[in-house]
């Protein structure tokens, strides 16, 4: 083979290179004595750094996460998708966890309910995005009576309003109030 300044060059039969003629036999030598051809891929690698090619190339990895040991082309999608220790958020509530809890935990957390305010019914959070685009409480029904203001099942009507009396919010804001003065006493510190 002949390069563009007219050398001409032969390819070692070791590396697979194009080297100039004249330098050929020294070029053979050297290379056969101080160069490896990777058995995974194919590049040449010092002789002595061989393994540490290996090692930090192509060598598998324990997962610090689950302990499996994985190939490293896929290290990165185990780590970000397939990882049963993976910390994921719940969709309903967006706490983090592992990802091999996630179903069970989704399985309650989406059977809790919220109060819907445009038709004042409870909805399951995992049924909220369906009931948000047909709620039947964006058009007025004449014989859909809203829940807060159904009986009690004791012939007693439940106040208006969202559900908590005047007396009780009173009562929780001043117990609050009483225990943040309290703690405050207990574990203020003292001058050194």
């Amino acid at each position: 083979m002949e390069t563009a300044t007219g050398e001409i060059t032969i390819v070692c039969n070791h590396c697979d290179r194009d080297i100039p003629s004249l330098n050929i036999d020294l070029h053979r030598v050297h290379c056969a004595r101080n160069l490896e051809k990777c058995k995974i891929c194919g590049d040449m690698v010092p002789k002595k750094h061989a393994e540490e090619h290996y090692l930090n190339t192509h060598a598998p990895i324990a997962c610090s996460m689950c302990k499996e040991t994985i190939e490293r082309e896929i290290f990165d999608s185990h780590k970000g998708e397939i990882c049963p220790k993976r910390i994921v958020t719940c969709e309903f509530c967006e706490f983090p966890l592992p990802a091999v809890d996630l179903a069970e935990h989704q399985e309650v957390c989406g059977n809790r309910t919220e109060l819907c305010y445009q038709c004042n019914s409870y909805v399951r959070l995992r049924e909220r995005y369906n009931h948000e685009t047909k709620c039947p409480g964006t058009v007025e029904s004449s014989r859909r009576i809203p829940r807060a203001a159904e009986g009690d099942g004791n012939g007693r009507r439940r106040r208006d309003g969202n559900g908590v009396s005047n007396k009780r919010l009173f009562f929780t804001i001043a117990i609050t109030g009483i225990a943040v003065i309290i703690g405050s006493l207990f574990f203020q510190r003292k001058p050194e």
